[in-house]
């Protein structure tokens, strides 16, 4: 088992949707392949940012499937509002070689019964017993994985390796100081685009999930590289590192919010990623203030970042 899927960054792909609003499978691949090549060391698919609500699960199958027979390295989500969708997914990335699996809880249905989620987890570890597996959290699903209860799993299940952490600094530093710290080989990955600074040098995170990334991953890149040597001690590293996170604000928020989705799918638009337009939703679409503003700060940034970046010193070398 190949535990150091989750000590890089990776991010969460969206669904491509052609012109009958449904999946654009080659251009999902094709995403995949650009982000690898950018530096990414896997990719994310299918999660919230990947609208796995809105799919069937033969959709989602053929994404993972696809992208996986493309020799992209694919951490599978589980979301499913039933355990048996949920291990059937968790089934299909072993059978077709995934490199990962993120484990979501349970949702609607007793969904903060703390029973009812260790079943619907261990169901869905032992359904991939081969692939290392990380837990999400997140205010979204309604459920915060205690330290007890990660732990009573990974004494079962050794495909248990790590902890995703969407609930922000204190659900961060919470998994830091009772779980990852409990044990040196369980990894921390960050998994809101506002905490990346937090959570590599204040928590010990190994690496993180990504949104904003799908449409900068250039500038993801180095904003981990950057806390990565923030958490060592380089005082340059910090600076520059907390300097980059201020400038990201706005974007990065996108992630924190309901219509992450459109907005990250917007921003690859503006990138000139057409395939990105629709929504399998006809309805959803940001309004036209919304684009406005996000159009205005997606320009303001890389402006910015295009000065910014021109220092040198350890920007260069973690550009490099």
């Amino acid at each position: 088992m190949n535990n150091n899927i989750f000590t890089g960054t990776m991010p969460a792909l969206m669904t491509p949707c052609k012109a009958d609003r449904t999946p654009d499978f080659d251009a999902l691949v094709k995403k995949g392949h650009e982000m690898i090549e950018s530096g990414m060391s896997a990719v994310v698919y299918c999660g919230s940012m990947g609208d796995w609500p809105l799919l069937s699960d033969e959709q989602r199958m053929e994404g993972v499937e696809r992208l996986v027979n493309a020799g992209i390295p694919v951490v599978v989500g589980t979301g499913a509002i039933n355990t048996k969708s949920a291990v059937a997914h968790a089934a299909h990335a072993e059978k077709v070689g995934a490199a990962g699996l993120m484990v979501i809880p349970r949702v609607l249905s007793r969904g903060p019964v703390i029973a009812a989620q260790k079943e619907h987890f261990k169901a869905i570890l032992a359904a991939s017993p081969s692939i290392p597996a990380i837990i999400y959290n997140s205010p979204v699903y309604g459920f915060s994985t205690r330290a007890d209860l990660f732990f009573s799993l990974r004494a079962e299940h050794s495909n248990l390796v790590g902890f995703k952490e969407f609930g922000g600094d204190e659900a961060m530093r919470y998994a830091a100081e009772n779980i990852t710290s409990q044990d040196e080989n369980v990894t921390l990955m960050v998994g809101v685009d506002t905490a990346v600074f937090h959570g590599f040098v204040n928590c010990g995170a190994t690496g993180a999930i990504t949104g904003i990334g799908t449409a900068l991953p250039k500038e993801v890149l180095l904003l981990c590289a950057l806390s990565k040597k923030a958490a060592e001690g380089d005082a340059e590293a910090r600076e520059r590192a907390l300097e980059l996170e201020a400038a990201f604000n706005v974007l990065a928020s996108f992630d924190e919010g309901p219509e992450l989705v459109l907005f990250f799918k917007y921003l690859l638009v503006l990138n000139g990623e057409e395939e990105y337009n629709l929504h399998f939703n006809e309805t959803d679409e940001l309004n036209a203030a919304q684009r406005h503003y996000c159009e205005n700060q997606y320009n303001l940034f890389k402006s910015w970042f295009a000065d910014w970046s021109k220092q040198g010193g350890v920007i260069a070398e973690c550009m490099s």
